[in-house]
């Protein structure tokens, strides 16, 4: 379950780059490109495993958001969408090119209000 690991590493992200203020992280959100091969169901179990385990955090909330596969097509100049992980344009030209779908990343830090 490589989930879990990538939870341990969005916390040791946010200890690195807030310090003393993690405590007062309410939310986080993560956005995982399908490409990724992060499941949101299996990340959110693994982020609840951990918080339990760490109770500093246990006021933590954490929300994935799915990126659809976006690719570029070098013969019409155009994006478009992957549908059934069929690089294929419109136009009948198949692409490579992924332009969104593989990342992964820490993408908003919502903090406690005083």
């Amino acid at each position: 379950m490589h989930e879990l690991s990538i939870v341990k590493d969005i916390f040791d992200t946010l200890t690195s780059y807030y310090e003393a203020r993690v405590d007062d992280i309410q939310k986080i959100q993560v956005t995982a490109g399908l490409l990724s091969n992060v499941q949101p169901v299996l990340i959110q179990n693994a982020f609840d495993a951990f918080i339990a385990e760490n109770t500093q955090y246990q006021d933590m909330e954490m929300e994935v958001v799915v990126n659809d596969i976006i690719a570029y097509c070098e013969h019409c100049q155009k994006n478009f969408p992957v549908h059934f992980h069929r690089f294929v344009c419109d136009c009948g030209q198949a692409s490579s090119t992924i332009v969104q779908g593989n990342e992964l990343y820490i993408s908003k830090v919502i903090f406690k209000q005083d």
